[in-house]
């Protein structure tokens, strides 16, 4: 014992990582359920997608999220509908858990005020404002950072901050149309097609609440906040990955492909007898396992079809003889078939099939709640699971200005008097 202790100490004094490791370590059980955002506050000042996706995953880390929205509307997707439970819309209701609601008229001066306030005593702000709105109002980057120096202040916008398009309004459509998106996504010789979800905006909250994190880090090592700009135009062109390499390395223009991809075959849906299948063999042995299960041996010594290559080249050819099999059996006995053999497949799911996989249920992808005006509602939940903390039962998304008066009270320190002199000017709006 006399000899491991100095030991210890000397490592402890060589190596801080290793005695903050065992420090970790020691922990009691109650301290490592604590949720890693807890006592990060965030002023959310988002509507419709990008931004509410991007501090929703904040609150489901544990940050205090206080959703700043109009008087009376609210933010947009409140009247985005059918369908509706109750009163309320189940867009909004998707993207909205875990967060507080206050209601305030920011073209009022003393509205703008609250917002200052809030900013010194929060940590971050998210707002998807036009460019150069907020600083009319006294409340950009600029004017907040000179009372809250340590505010991280994220904006999401269609264009970015600056340039000549900055000043256009974004919206995920279009930003998927500029950003070539749509370009790719369609059947093959077909008009382009939206994908089934607005996948610019929610690429862009990811992207946003990623550059918050990192932000909260940096600010950790130095001590400062900083503006985050983030963008629709900038997230999707960046998620172009393959797409874009192929176009700056080899100058080849994108098309549509439908379910299918340019460079893999074969990789794509299958219509079954009562359905449809995706079979995405990425490599050679693959391929042949799927000749095997088909029946079709021949295909293996084809030389047309001995590499992906060859396969790509030989393309036609070779999904019209692939796609009159899987023509003869159902979705369910080609998956029972292929199951065990290392090729990818899968059905292409209704979302009532998708909610009843065993697979989403396992993984806890419904998120059940009570809503105050709605009853009970679910949602789907956070995509990743942690090892030392568990997501708790999230609060419902809340109405129009339900914690107006608790966030005044409690984190600003508004009499009584005060907070109802507002609520009579209608510079801010509780409701029950």
């Amino acid at each position: 014992m006399s000899t491991v202790v100095p030991r210890l100490r000397r490592i402890h004094s060589i190596y801080p990582r290793f005695r903050r490791f065992t420090t970790l370590v020691n922990q009691s059980q109650g301290e490592r359920d604590v949720k890693p955002l807890k006592g990060i506050r965030v002023i959310d000042l988002t509507r419709v997608l990008a931004g509410p996706f991007a501090t929703m995953i904040l609150g489901d880390l544990g940050a205090e999220v206080i959703k700043v929205e109009r008087p009376g509307t609210g933010d947009d997707t409140r009247a985005w509908g059918p369908p509706f439970v109750g009163k309320e819309s189940a867009y909004f209701i998707s993207v909205n858990r875990n967060k507080k609601s206050i209601a305030v008229n920011l073209k009022d001066s003393k509205g703008a005020r609250i917002i200052t306030e809030l900013a010194e005593v929060c940590d971050v702000l998210v707002e998807n404002y036009l460019p150069g709105t907020l600083k009319k109002m006294g409340l950009s980057y600029q004017d907040l950072s000179r009372v809250a120096p340590r505010l991280i202040y994220c904006s999401i916008s269609g264009y970015g901050q600056t340039g000549p398009q900055s000043h256009r309004p974004g919206y995920d459509s279009i930003a998927s149309a500029v950003s070539g998106m749509m370009h790719i996504t369609g059947p093959e010789g077909g008009e382009p097609v939206r994908p089934g979800v607005a996948m610019t905006d929610l690429a862009t909250g990811l992207y946003a609440h990623g550059a918050i994190m990192a932000a909260l880090l940096h600010r950790n090592n130095t001590g400062r906040g900083q503006h985050i700009d983030c963008n629709l135009l900038s997230s999707q062109v960046a998620c172009l990955t393959h797409i874009a390499s192929n176009y700056l390395n080899a100058n080849k223009e994108a098309k549509r492909w439908g379910t299918a991809h340019e460079s893999i075959v074969p990789y794509q849906g299958f219509k079954t007898s009562d359905g449809f299948l995706v079979v995405a063999a990425g490599n050679d042995q693959q391929f042949f396992k799927v000749c095997k299960v088909l029946g079709l041996d021949t295909l293996i010594d084809n030389p047309k079809y001995k590499t992906n290559t060859l396969r790509v080249q030989h393309r036609s050819e070779l999904l019209l003889v692939l796609s009159q099999r899987l023509c003869e059996e159902s979705t369910a006995e080609w998956i029972k078939r292929f199951e065990g053999t290392g090729v990818p497949v899968g059905p292409i799911n209704s979302i009532q099939q998708v909610f009843s996989d065993p697979q989403v249920r396992h993984n806890g992808l419904v998120q059940e709640m009570e809503h105050p005006t709605a009853g009970p509602i679910a949602v789907p939940g956070p995509a990743v699971r942690f090892s030392d903390f568990e997501f708790d039962r999230p609060s419902p998304p809340p109405t129009i200005g339900q914690h107006t008066v608790q966030v005044l009270k409690d984190t600003l320190g508004y009499s009584d008097h005060v907070i109802q002199e507002l609520l009579e000017q209608k510079t801010i709006e509780q409701q029950l």
